[in-house]
């Protein structure tokens, strides 16, 4: 007995609460997508004049944000989960790029339609549990005696019932009576269709899941070939550099040992020259393991692994490092790894006498910027390495930007989704 109650009584909370949310999703819903709705219109239709570059990115970040603001409540009210397929967009790309990059995406256009659905089916598909739970108590407050007040002007209809006395009024209740276990049976389930129904507009495309599953095959092919490369880049400078020295440090060992009776001088020389060698030796094994994973990104991070990397640069280097935390090891040696190779290319191609590092963390995003004074031209796939890069930056879902026009300078700009411990 006391289970049958516990049940009901959870039910009717639940009936409850699919009521009120669904009240404040109708009211929340309409004014938010009529207005971002219209923004965006008047946003792309000013791309040509060239206001629309400005406002067009915060606005579709608005309409993403309320979105993925349903997708969220979707998931945690009614467990139904809508899935997320936008393509990544630099922070720092310059306005045109950015706005291109975004009317490209499929699932920024999707958002877009899914405003007008918001506005009126999805309006009234959020109304419906509260219509339907709010209704029957109306009925019941006017057969309790709301009706005298209601009914002064000649007279008050309650769905199909004309209540004009106490009699009437009791009809209402009666209505209202048949109405309470639809609510109860209903009204969560029409908050379920509600978000159904966002699904259905919202919801990645089979073909972009497909596009998506496509882009993580090619990434994960790329860190394979990536990781052979570098098995096989360690395994050629241990085999030319350390291997070939401590071979020769034995032999030379040897021939100390036989003549250490014969000819001492000659022994002792020789021990230098291997003390010498085992220097030499030891300094190349640390190069190796720093071009695996410098142990200042291991034990300090990768904001002082940057600062590090600087200061060995021939050129005065800024570093700006905003980081709350720490991202995973394989994101921060990515990161670290990123920078380096960017560097080094602002070394030896800018023709730079400055640079400029930042490191921050925001919207669950680590992005760098690496930014030179030299001459410009830099691009993806022209022999920089960047491509290599943006490869190795993919397998985190990373994005890698360059705004390089000629006379300089040169940003790049990296962008990895990763949250900090």
């Amino acid at each position: 007995m006391e289970t049958d109650t516990h049940r009901a009584r959870a039910r009717a909370r639940e009936v409850l609460l699919a009521a009120v949310r669904g009240l404040a999703l109708a009211v929340a819903a309409l004014p938010l997508s009529v207005l971002l709705f219209v923004l965006t219109l008047v946003s792309v239709a000013l791309i040509p004049i060239g206001v629309g570059v400005v406002t067009t990115p915060p606005i579709l970040n608005a309409v993403r944000t309320l979105a993925d603001k349903r997708r969220e409540l979707a998931a945690q009210w009614c467990e139904v989960r809508i899935p997320s397929a936008y393509r990544p967009v630099p922070e720092r790309a310059n306005p045109w790029a950015r706005t291109y990059a975004m009317l490209r995406d499929p699932a920024v256009w999707r958002d877009v339609r899914w405003l007008q659905v918001d506005m009126t089916a999805g309006f009234v598909t959020a109304l419906l549990p509260a219509l339907l739970v709010f209704y029957p108590l109306e009925g019941l407050a006017v057969a309790a005696g709301l009706w005298r007040p209601l009914s002064e002007a000649g007279g008050y209809w309650y769905g199909f019932v004309h209540v004009t006395d106490q009699a009437s009024a009791f009809g209402a209740g009666a209505l209202a009576l048949v109405l309470l276990p639809l609510a109860y049976r209903y009204a969560p389930s029409l908050l379920t269709a509600h978000f159904r129904l966002t699904r259905s507009v919202l919801g990645a495309s089979q073909a972009e899941l497909a596009e998506r599953v496509q882009v993580l095959t090619e990434t994960r092919k790329d860190a394979v070939d990536t990781s052979a490369a570098e098995l096989r880049r360690i395994e050629r400078d241990l085999h030319d550099g350390a291997q070939a020295r401590l071979v020769a440090m034995g032999m030379d060992l040897g021939t100390i040992e036989m003549l250490l009776d014969k000819d001492p001088a000659k022994a002792k020389q020789l021990l230098a020259q291997t003390r010498q060698s085992s220097v030499e030796a030891l300094a190349e094994l640390r190069d190796l393991v720093r071009g695996i994973h410098p142990p200042v990104l291991a034990e300090r991070g990768l904001g002082d692994a940057v600062r590090a990397l600087a200061l060995r640069l021939p050129l005065p280097t800024e570093v700006n490092v905003e980081l709350a935390g720490r991202a995973d090891a394989p994101v921060e040696s990515a990161a670290y790894f990123a920078v380096s190779e960017v560097l080094t290319n602002a070394v030896k191609h800018s023709g730079a006498d400055r640079i400029w590092i930042d490191l921050h963390h925001g919207e669950d995003k680590l992005r760098i910027s690496v930014t030179d004074n030299g001459r410009g031209g830099a691009a993806i796939g022209a022999g920089s390495g960047l491509a290599g890069v943006e490869r190795r930056l993919g397998t985190f879902d990373g994005v890698l930007a360059v705004s390089s026009p000629a006379g300089g300078p040169t940003m790049v700009t990296m962008e990895i989704p990763c949250a900090l411990s």
